[in-house]
């Protein structure tokens, strides 16, 4: 039975196994567009048409604004969107695709010499690529409407890096479950649609004045507050993770929990993965 090995470090695991897990990680996005005209291309014009609707409803419909924190300066609302945007189509994309990843390779489950282990992480680093494409997409945006990019946007790395080990905590969890569960996929999913709208990502909760002070400490309280305030640290206020070191230590301890719970229930429900699939 799968996961009846000496257990070792998933650490360890993911070492051993790195080229056995990028080669899995990238067959998983052509995978994901077999069989149509254009391939991979739809990986990136889906979330590049979302972009622009979104900025055509919310700026030109709704006249949204944005201001760079630092200089209280109005910029250009799609840059402050897409910097939203941008981590949470990365956030979603894994996990939606993680949250199922057992199943999906359930013949891979089945076999007693691979390392399930790792197939978790597949789905973050094929997710990788295509965000990897919308970070350089969102810079060359920036630039072209007049707004070149300093030494805080390399901030990115550590905000993605940061974002990457929170999802991962949240997939080991939830593609274990769903092994039992079934309907974890549409639970997923359903939490998906409301943290989209309790995550400052197309509007700003801090700068409404209808909203208590008690509200706004709750929602900030949310992981991906962190993150995709962190893009626009990184990008618009020219804003460095160290200033605030109070969100930082609480969004780390955070991430270290479900990190922690998420591999545990992993490891626990392992044994009975391959009985069940």
């Amino acid at each position: 039975m799968a996961g009846k090995k000496k257990d070792t470090s998933l650490l360890h695991h993911l070492i051993g196994s790195r080229s056995l897990v990028w080669n899995l990680a990238k067959n998983d996005i052509k995978k994901k567009f077999a069989g149509s005209y254009f391939g991979v291309v739809w990986a990136f014009v889906q979330p590049v048409i979302t972009v622009l609707l979104y900025w055509f409803v919310f700026e030109k419909g709704l006249n949204s604004k944005a201001t760079d924190l630092r200089t209280g300066i109005e910029i250009p609302f799609v840059l402050w969107l897409t910097a939203g945007l941008v981590p949470w189509f990365y956030f979603q994309e894994a996990l939606n695709g993680g949250t199922g990843v057992l199943v999906e390779y359930s013949y891979l489950v089945k076999k007693v010499v691979f390392q399930i282990d790792m197939l978790p992480v597949v789905k973050m680093i094929s997710a990788l690529f295509t965000h990897l494409f919308f970070v350089a997409f969102t810079i060359v945006l920036f630039i072209c409407m007049g707004y070149m990019p300093d030494w805080y946007a390399l901030q990115v790395v550590y905000y993605s890096f940061c974002m990457i080990l929170f999802a991962t905590g949240l997939v080991y969890a939830t593609s274990a479950v769903t092994v039992f569960f079934r309907d974890m996929k549409e639970v997923v999913g359903i939490l998906l649609q409301i943290g989209m709208w309790v995550t400052p990502i197309m509007w700003n909760f801090e700068t409404m004045v209808q909203i208590p002070g008690w509200a706004i400490a709750v929602l900030k309280l949310n992981p991906m507050y962190y993150i995709v305030s962190g893009y626009r640290n990184a990008l618009i206020n020219h804003i460095g993770f160290w200033e605030d070191m109070g969100i930082t230590v609480y969004f780390w301890v955070v991430t270290a929990v479900i990190l922690f719970l998420g591999t545990t229930v992993f490891k626990r429900l392992r044994p009975h993965f391959a009985d069940v699939l």
